[in-house]
């Protein structure tokens, strides 16, 4: 024997620390849903009808601008395959569930106002949610975005915090989420973990019923001053509740002297931070969400009575429109991105459109290879030119998640995998291994 049990079970009892500690940092999202997108929206706007005149708008415009599947194929470039599915789900998903996330905004899209004015507007916001609630029509998601947690401006964004939740109260509903943006230090994110702890004990609400985002929007931050990059630090200065991290595409490319005319979506710079995020925070369980097109799908002539050129513009500015908001989420998928900002209520159609399109092609692929995986029980197994493990089966698993939590895929064809709802609901792939083992 090379090895004594003792010095056997020195490098086992290293291993296994090594295997638990790794663990504790990375223990992955378990399958949670995360939103396809945040559509953001001024504080001073917000009213508990503010979702339901999204969809509304998302509908008409869908309706006037891609009636049918064939001109959503023309539009958006779909393979005549999937043209009528995608369709036909997407205007299921406007009229169902439009918004899946939405962010009340104090930051950029609210402004600067006085102290009078935003306290009262920030009581209202606060007023309205409870409202929306009330309705059973709320988002899956929602939350507030303060104001920057800067040497000038936390007074005013803790102040706001305060009085939304005063005004929401016990209301207030398990998952809610505060976005903090322009975060160039963990001492930030500790600040306002310490506050919505205080937030929970004073309205006597269940612990981490808050969640936290962080926006991502500044390089100078980004590394310390030894040269370590900063972000990993986020997740432990969260304590538990950092749920997503927000690419703030412009403020970042503005601290990186990108000119405005140059400022955009998919310059270099954002996708280098894209990977940098990425790295930080991959098995986290923290989402990502990319940031936001700025080039809304606005038409230029209002009103019934419009000419035949008129209506023809209009087409025309809307169509380019999506197809460059369509570019920037097909950008983000290709990075690993689920998630993106949504600005006007008909960035929802090319946002569906998008993501239909991407779960719908890979359908058959990733079917086939989770139904053999799981006839399997998890085992390495080998489908085409595609080597699945048991990681690759979580990942499967998630992508039939992803796809079925949004509206993508219905219940039969999560169901052709091999996998019960259920079962998908459990969320963990070891899981449901061990349930059939067992079995």
């Amino acid at each position: 024997m090379l090895l004594t049990d003792a010095e056997r079970d020195a490098a086992f009892d290293l291993v296994k620390a090594a295997h638990s500690d790794f663990v504790a940092r990375f223990p992955g999202d378990a399958g949670r849903r995360q939103p396809l997108h945040v559509v953001y929206g001024g504080m001073h706007l917000f009213s508990s009808n503010t979702p339901d005149k999204l969809g509304q708008v998302a509908r008409s415009m869908l309706a006037t601008y891609a009636p049918n599947a064939a001109a959503l194929a023309e539009i958006f470039e779909l393979e005549n395959l999937h043209a009528d599915e995608v369709f036909a789900r997407v205007k299921h998903k406007l009229e169902t569930e439009p918004v899946e996330d939405y962010r009340i905004d104090s930051e950029d899209g609210y402004g600067h106002r006085s102290d009078a004015e935003e306290d009262e507007h920030s009581t209202r916001a606060g007023e309205e949610v409870a409202r929306l609630l009330a309705t059973g029509k709320a988002p899956p998601f929602l939350g507030l975005r303060i104001k920057p947690l800067s040497a000038e401006l936390a007074p005013r964004a803790l102040r706001t915090l305060e009085r939304f939740f005063l005004a929401l109260g016990a209301k207030t509903p398990p998952g809610f989420i505060v976005t903090l943006p322009k975060v160039t230090d963990a001492r930030q994110v500790e600040a306002i973990v310490g506050v919505l702890d205080v937030v929970e004990r004073t309205l006597s609400l269940p612990a981490h019923t808050l969640r936290l985002e962080v926006m991502i929007e500044s390089a100078p931050g980004l590394f310390d001053a030894s040269g370590t990059l900063t972000l990993p630090t986020l997740v432990e200065a969260g304590r538990g509740r950092l749920f997503a991290a927000h690419l703030g595409a412009y403020d970042y490319t503005a601290s990186m002297d990108v000119a405005a005319p140059r400022q955009r979506l998919d310059h270099p710079a954002c996708d280098h931070l894209r990977q940098l995020m990425k790295t930080s925070f991959a098995g986290t369980g923290v989402f990502l969400s990319d940031g936001a097109t700025t080039r809304l799908p606005i038409a230029p002539h209002k009103g019934e009575d419009l000419s035949d050129l008129q209506r023809a513009e209009n087409a025309t500015v809307i169509h380019d429109a999506w197809r460059a908001h369509a570019a920037n989420i097909t950008r983000a998928l290709d990075q690993g991105f689920f998630q993106g900002w949504d600005l006007h209520p008909g960035q929802l159609v090319p946002r569906s459109v998008v993501s239909f399109a991407f779960f719908l092609a890979n359908r058959a692929a990733m079917t086939k290879r989770l139904s053999n995986f799981v006839t399997q029980l998890g085992q390495a197994t080998a489908v085409g030119t595609s080597f699945d493990d048991a990681a690759t089966g979580q990942g499967l698993l998630n992508f039939f998640l992803r796809g079925w939590s949004c509206g993508a895929f219905t219940t039969a064809e999560v169901e052709a995998t091999g996998l019960s709802l259920d079962e998908l609901r459990t969320r963990d792939f070891g899981a449901i291994v061990r349930a059939r083992r067992s079995a």
